[in-house]
């Protein structure tokens, strides 16, 4: 009898991939959540892949590696063929938009989970330095602004999800329970709560003209102490539980590869 359950057995590559990814998106939640719930310390996404590179090894770092970048594909794949956002409408056209954001963020995720392997370090410059080398450009305290912009919808619509529970809708009928909506309703109120502080964060900075002021999720939960904080870091642990269930039930579109191919013809030499 095949371990593969039947209605995954006729996956491609690239959409079990995709799978690894959403479930690698949920352990780095979950390894922030455990360090400030265990230890008190604070960590971003980087931060995540750090950790789990000195206490668990290079093996599961590079799987999560390749789930990470597959999943930025799959989301830059819905960007620009709409294979979860198929309609021509706003709303789809708004979603492939963040599909294609997300996707960027995760490409380069994997790519510091690369470095991490290569060199062992990610090779990040901080929140803070970042901020400061856009604030060093022409109109940098615009893009500074566009950004927090950006972010701040993005938190709105995570709460937005968390109100209307509108992620179960790609969930298989064997997702469909009342624990795995809350998870998911919690979850994403903790990282709507997380992007708009971070959006907060990054306005001051374009604002005030001061990189100082900018941060990450990092420096949010440094923000935050006692029972708040402790809350959230739950809040982002039962998000990364709801991003494993999500690994496995999820209803996952290929990526149209022949179409792709042909595009990548079309504007080769």
């Amino acid at each position: 009898m095949s371990a593969v359950p039947d209605d995954l057995a006729g996956e491609s590559k690239f959409q079990t991939w995709t799978r690894v990814g959403f479930a690698a998106r949920g352990l780095l939640y979950i390894v922030i959540a455990l360090l400030v719930l265990g230890t008190g310390r604070t960590e971003d996404l980087t931060g995540a892949l750090e950790y789990l590179n000195e206490g668990v090894g290079e093996l599961l770092l590079m799987v999560l590696a390749g789930g990470l970048a597959t999943y930025g594909l799959w989301r830059l794949a819905d960007a620009g063929f709409g294979i979860e956002n198929p309609a021509a409408d706003g709303r789809a056209l708004r979603k492939r938009s963040a599909a294609g954001v997300v996707g960027v963020i995760y490409l380069y995720l994997a790519y510091k989970a690369a470095r991490i392997l290569l060199d062992g370090d990610p090779g990040q410059a901080s929140t803070q330095q970042q901020a400061d080398t856009v604030l060093d450009l022409p109109g940098g305290r615009w893009v500074l602004a566009f950004a927090a912009l950006v972010l701040a919808i993005a938190g709105a619509y995570q709460l937005r999800n968390a109100i209307t529970c509108s992620f179960l809708t790609r969930l298989g009928v064997a997702a469909q329970a009342p624990v795995v909506k809350w998870l998911g309703r919690i979850g994403y109120a903790s990282r709507g709560v997380i992007f708009l502080a971070v959006a907060v964060l990054i306005a001051r900075a374009a604002i005030d003209d001061k990189s100082t002021e900018a941060g990450g999720i990092e420096q949010v939960l440094d923000l935050l102490s006692g029972p708040v904080l402790y809350g959230v870091a739950a809040g982002l642990m039962l998000f990364g539980m709801f991003s494993i269930i999500e690994a496995r039930y999820r209803r996952i579109h290929d990526a149209p590869m022949e179409e792709i191919k042909q595009q990548m013809r079309d504007v080769g030499p």
